[in-house]
């Protein structure tokens, strides 16, 4: 007969040693050992950053990053949760803006100091080319900008390694509204939409529907 029992390894969890089961996430690991984690849990799909995480693993000199819920605890791991960075989030309305490029610099002035280390992008778990975002946001090109930050989390894990101090992922979000905003081809039919909504053309409809009980809705 098979046994069922699950190997314990051994990981290092805010300084302090453990065993737990091998093959659960770093997040598991920490439920398993009673640690209650109050900020840091998400969505637990790797989508909301929120789970920002540094480790190291034996052999092995560099201080890595990740999301603690997409990671697999391994042999002699050591990890921690990575606090909120103090990320500057600079206030401006797009209906302000008239020349995208230039006012990049003007809401985002650190960004025309990247010194091409790199470091923001072998921080950041989900494998964007950051410094490529950095440097097509600067020199206008939004579109392969926007593209390069579409898998970006938030987790400012970019952040604290960048020796310019430039928040990349504040950038990239920029890049991506002036995209939009200036550069695409405007969907015609959902603005149209949108302007029949705030006409008032589907008051009545609403007000019909919401007055209906769940058993009208379902046969409605």
């Amino acid at each position: 007969m098979q046994s069922t029992t699950t190997q314990l390894i051994n990981v290092e969890i805010r300084g302090k040693q453990y065993k737990v089961p091998e093959g659960i996430t770093l997040i598991q690991a920490m439920w398993h050992v009673g640690i209650e984690v109050t900020r840091g849990v998400g969505c637990l799909g790797g989508v909301c950053g929120a789970c920002s995480t540094l480790y190291r693993i034996p052999g092995s000199y560099k201080l890595k990053s990740g999301l603690a819920c997409q990671l697999i605890v391994e042999e002699g791991m050591s990890f921690s949760l990575v606090q909120s960075f103090p990320v500057r989030k600079s206030v401006y309305s797009l209906d302000d803006i008239t020349d995208p490029k230039q006012e990049l610099f003007k809401y985002f002035p650190e960004s025309a100091f990247c010194r091409n280390c790199n470091a923001c992008t072998e921080a950041c778990p989900q494998g964007i080319d950051v410094r490529t975002g950095i440097w097509r946001a600067n020199f206008g090109n939004f579109k392969e900008a926007s593209d390069l930050f579409l898998p970006c989390v938030m987790c400012n894990l970019c952040v604290p390694v960048c020796i310019a101090e430039i928040s990349s992922n504040q950038v990239g979000v920029y890049a991506r509204k002036v995209q939009g905003v200036f550069f695409e081809k405007k969907p015609t039919e959902l603005i149209a939409r949108i302007n029949e909504i705030e006409s008032g053309r589907f008051e009545a409809d609403w007000d019909r529907l919401s007055k209906m009980t769940r058993k009208e809705l379902e046969t409605a």
